[in-house]
């Protein structure tokens, strides 16, 4: 079986230089391929420096946790940085969870990017925590990618869905949601359309339920990271949750993620 992972981000300063190794353990887990996604200007060269291995889909984005930080130029320079490879948009999006994080702003620079998509008819990362009602509003009034867009680790109401799919939306699982306290969002994906299923694993974030880990991993001051190379464990608890073979499982995941990814 081959796994394919919606949403990581491998450039994360965590994993301090152990990219190498960890893509080498994906192989060997037999994940093909991968959406590695920029958050902030600072961390997109080093995207760009992973966009020549087959393992790897460059995603672009300004995430809203990092919008403070933005030059005067971003818009810009996300316009080069897309230009130059291949390559997605995200992660991007809105957030009213973040403690201490300004609204004003995020919705402005979701729009400014997702015209960028769209215009190039690019796939987007969407993050969306508290803002799902809203999102829905600003999707239905704006131009969006004709290939479609990726609601990383959707956590929004099941309800929601068949408007979010008849809008373009993919729907991706994480492993984190394996958790007993994450029935509800585990539930919604019960719902999510066959043909609109991703998985991901948002390495090095987003840890699976200790029992399922298979590759345990930590950072430098010995705190635990979300190893890439665990894909393969979110795929089987999804499996067993949804009481589907995860060999069906896989070979649908993969039909989704060629859909939407598979030109770059």
């Amino acid at each position: 079986m081959k796994f394919y992972d919606a949403h990581n981000h491998l450039v994360d300063g965590r994993f301090a230089g152990r990219r190498g190794e960890l893509l080498a353990a994906c192989e060997t887990a037999g994940i093909a391929r991968m959406v590695v996604n920029g958050t902030c200007e600072s961390d997109w060269p080093e995207v760009l420096a992973l966009a020549g291995r087959p393992q790897i889909i460059p995603s672009f984005g300004c995430h809203p946790w990092y919008l403070p930080g933005r030059t005067p130029d971003w818009l810009d320079h996300l316009g080069k940085f897309l230009g130059a490879v291949p390559s997605a948009v995200g992660e991007i999006g809105l957030d009213r969870w973040k403690p201490g994080l300004g609204y004003a702003g995020q919705e402005a620079a979701l729009l400014a990017q997702l015209s960028l998509a769209a215009a190039r008819n690019l796939p987007v990362s969407l993050h969306c925590l508290r803002a799902w009602g809203r999102l829905l509003e600003l999707l239905q009034n704006q131009p969006r990618p004709a290939c479609g867009f990726v609601l990383h680790s959707f956590g929004g109401p099941a309800e929601m869905i068949p408007a979010l799919a008849g809008l373009g939306a993919y729907f991706s699982f994480p492993g984190y949601f394996l958790h007993d306290r994450k029935l509800r969002q585990r539930e919604a994906f019960r719902s999510v359309p066959p043909d609109r299923l991703l998985i991901e694993t948002d390495a090095p974030d987003q840890f699976l339920p200790a029992e399922r880990i298979l590759h345990p991993l930590v950072d430098l001051a010995g705190r635990p990271l979300n190893h890439p190379a665990n894909l393969p464990a979110v795929y089987a608890g999804l499996a067993e949750f949804l009481g589907e073979p995860l060999p069906s499982l896989a070979a649908r995941v993969e039909e989704n993620f060629q859909r939407i990814f598979g030109a770059l």
